[in-house]
């Protein structure tokens, strides 16, 4: 296996089938996701259950957002490339007007990519968000909001509680985000909380708000409960 998930063909397009079994239907319009970032033996699982709802979706264009895990930044911007390729082939590039930069090595949206392309989405735009203010996260949302696409959410929750801790955390943050509360935005406990900030934002426009899927963390998964992370996925 790769770093974050298998580097061959074969493996990875089972790996994929595994995760997107899910038998979960939704009658509701989905406008997007909130997905995990880790690598897939972690927090695939949970991820595939999200993306699963979005199989039989006619949109097969989606905008991901995925916090800055490498370089300090107080803006959005997006990849300077015309593709991206997986495993599975290459996958084209759209932008709207964001600021292009090399933002290759940041795992919290390429993770995504394998499974968008699993299931058939053939153009991407990835935003990495640093530190930004509720005024410019209102503006992204805004700018966001009127290009036809499925909206990918990319965060982790807690990272390094002892089970206990991480479970009375994360369901602290499960809360706000369920709620879109922006007054406990400083609350909650996430990798992901300037993407989560134009995810309240774009709820507001779309009048929707995320609905939980499934919750696990690392201790759930591989056993070792000293010091877990925290993964959820919804759909909004």
């Amino acid at each position: 296996m790769g770093t974050w998930y298998p580097e061959h063909k074969q493996e990875l397009d089972s790996i994929l089938t595994k995760y997107l079994k899910s038998k979960k239907k939704i009658k509701k319009k989905i406008n997007g996701l909130i997905v995990p970032h880790a690598g897939y033996e972690y927090s695939g699982e949970v991820a595939g259950k999200a993306f699963s709802l979005l199989g039989n979706k006619k949109i097969k264009k989606a905008i991901i957002i995925g916090p800055s895990h490498y370089v300090y930044l107080n803006d959005a911007i997006t990849t300077n490339e015309q593709k991206w390729h997986t495993p599975l082939g290459e996958i084209k590039i759209f932008n709207k007007d964001f600021i292009h930069a090399d933002i290759n090595q940041e795992h919290s949206i390429k993770n995504q990519l394998p499974f968008l392309q699993k299931l058939g989405f053939n153009e991407i735009m990835p935003l990495m968000v640093g530190e930004i203010s509720l005024e410019k996260a209102e503006e992204i949302a805004k700018k966001i909001s009127k290009i036809p696409a499925i909206y990918i959410f990319s965060t982790d929750l807690s990272h390094f509680f002892s089970y206990d801790e991480a479970v009375k955390k994360d369901k602290n943050t499960i809360n706000i985000i369920e709620n879109i509360d922006f007054n406990k935005i400083k609350e909650i406990d996430a990798c992901g909380i300037y993407p989560l900030l134009i995810l309240f934002c774009l709820c507001k426009i779309k009048k929707t708000k995320p609905h939980l899927i499934i919750y696990k963390n690392s201790g759930d998964i591989i056993g070792d409960k000293d010091a877990v992370v925290g993964y959820s996925s919804f759909y909004f």
